[in-house]
């Protein structure tokens, strides 16, 4: 009979698969004209237990390819690392794959890829942050989701096996002290449900 580890790494194997043919595909994406601009993927660990959800590629992440590169995500590294959380149970996305894409384009074709990265990594947690980003979840045909509300820093079932945390848009929150006040008063409410979790 196989080890809980060897469950685990099984699991493991076959997200980093799937996560990488995905990648493959959305690099390869002509879905949109959005020129020459590459499209950007998720980052973080293939069975991430926190899922996060931005709504647009900004152009520093275009320049590296990467979700959350640059101040979002050293924002939400730091605000981690000061609630306890280890990065590695950490993965980021946008709903807006390519930084230039046309927005009715956009939110017509980029939400299946979103919702195939929902399916791989399996999130204990969505943290979806904005408005716009919550429109585009609620708008997804997810199995079993259930509809959310723009309600910040409270904890919503989404599906049977999966939370959310609603917080304000970080990328405008990082460039008003007001605004950041809030996101963080959001955002915190992820370390008393981390805390909460059963030990493994």
């Amino acid at each position: 009979m196989p080890s809980p580890e060897d469950i685990h790494d099984k699991h493991l194997t076959r997200a980093i698969a799937d996560i990488n043919e995905l990648c493959r595909e959305l690099t390869h994406c002509e879905k949109c004209s959005h020129g020459r601009a590459v499209p950007v993927i998720g980052s973080g660990h293939p069975l991430a237990d926190i899922f996060l959800i931005k709504y647009r590629t900004l152009p520093s992440e275009a320049s590296e390819g990467v979700a959350f590169y640059g101040r979002a995500g050293e924002a939400v590294m730091k605000g981690c690392q000061k609630l306890g959380i280890d990065s590695l149970l950490l993965y980021g996305t946008n709903v807006i794959k390519c930084s230039t894409a046309q927005e009715e384009e956009a939110r017509e074709n980029c939400p299946q890829y979103l919702v195939r990265e929902l399916m791989v990594i399996q999130p204990k947690l969505v943290v979806i942050m904005g408005e716009q980003a919550l429109a585009a979840v609620n708008d997804m045909d997810f199995p079993l989701a259930q509809k959310l509300e723009y309600k910040p820093g409270e904890i919503q079932p989404f599906t049977p096996t999966t939370e959310a945390l609603i917080t304000p848009e970080i990328d405008t929150s990082l460039n008003d002290q007001r605004r950041k006040t809030r996101f963080w008063k959001a955002f915190k409410v992820l370390g008393d449900w981390y805390e909460s979790l059963p030990p493994y």
